[in-house]
């Protein structure tokens, strides 16, 4: 009876065992990830068409998801975005001991997530990104993109019909950036109902609504010149202050300002105007003509620090 007493006690333990580990089977895999296997495990995988291969001062492509640092979660969280993925995980490494407190400091930033996504192509930029994470130091990205599948194949069949018409290989690169600047605000009028009385009757916060409904906001412009760079192979990226975002542009060997939105002015009898005030100017003279709107952190995008 002893024997059978054993047996029993033995078997319920071992069911026991068995249901906890079932029950935590999430954490345990998350303890052997952390503690026995090493972060440079975790891969990227395949990136996608609109990947950009070139680094910022800000951010970074990484292959290293083993942060040591803040620097390290931002390139992370950079690499990710712009590689296409709409979801990633990685692992905090038990000698990173702020980890997850930075992390968690980073997802609550959406100032600062906003700043590394003007750093990617618009098609893998995101109109959300959340992350979670839990104490064993799993942390995971879900992002929502700001473009559709369905979005980018209507966008690329105009842009398609455009580009030749626009962009010319016997003109030099600033006179094809003027074209498509010129064409762009010629065929769109500045979205004052969304902008100022929050009324959305168009998608004109991102390509589409410029291209397909002849309005825009500043990131409905911002959005379409970047394309257009993408096809030129001109490096660019998206600057923003809390006000207001536009196009930063690589050319001659400098970064240079392009404001679609500020150079398509509504006037007081309600006519649009194309000007080239903001076209291709350098920090210095931008923030002369209009420092309000274009405040921007110079620390972020310190490829175009001015030198006052």
């Amino acid at each position: 009876m002893r024997k059978i007493l054993k047996s029993l006690l033995t078997f319920g333990l071992i069911l026991i065992l068995v249901g906890l580990i079932m029950i935590r089977k999430e954490d345990l895999i998350t303890i052997i990830h952390t503690y026995l296997s090493p972060n440079s495990s975790v891969k990227l995988g395949d990136k996608n068409d609109y990947y950009r291969h070139y680094d910022f001062t800000y951010v970074q492509n990484t292959n290293d998801f083993s942060p040591t640092n803040i620097q390290d979660i931002l390139n992370i969280y950079y690499t990710v975005i712009n590689a296409g993925k709409t979801e990633f995980s990685f692992y905090c490494p038990k000698e990173y001991s702020n980890c997850l407190e930075d992390v968690q400091t980073l997802a609550k930033d959406q100032g600062k997530l906003s700043d590394i996504n003007n750093f990617v192509h618009p098609y893998n930029g995101f109109s959300h990104i959340e992350t979670e994470y839990n104490s064993l130091g799993k942390v995971f990205i879900r992002i929502d993109k700001s473009y559709s599948d369905d979005d980018i194949k209507l966008i690329d069949k105009k842009v398609d019909e455009l580009y030749p018409q626009l962009v010319k290989d016997n003109k030099s690169v600033e006179d094809n950036i003027k074209s498509v600047h010129d064409y762009i605000i010629n065929h769109t009028k500045y979205d004052s109902e969304r902008s100022d009385k929050k009324i959305v009757k168009y998608r004109s916060d991102i390509a589409y609504g410029p291209l397909y409904e002849g309005y825009g906001i500043c990131g409905g412009y911002t959005d379409l010149m970047e394309l257009f760079l993408e096809r030129m192979k001109v490096k660019s990226f998206k600057v923003s202050s809390e006000l207001h975002v536009w196009n930063a542009i690589y050319i001659n060997d400098k970064w240079k300002h392009l404001d679609l939105t500020w150079d398509d002015p509504v006037a007081a009898d309600g006519k649009q105007y194309l000007e080239h005030n903001y076209f291709l100017i350098d920090t210095d003279k931008l923030l002369n003509q209009e420092k309000t709107q274009h405040n921007f952190d110079q620390e972020i995008y310190s490829e175009l620090k001015g030198t006052n």
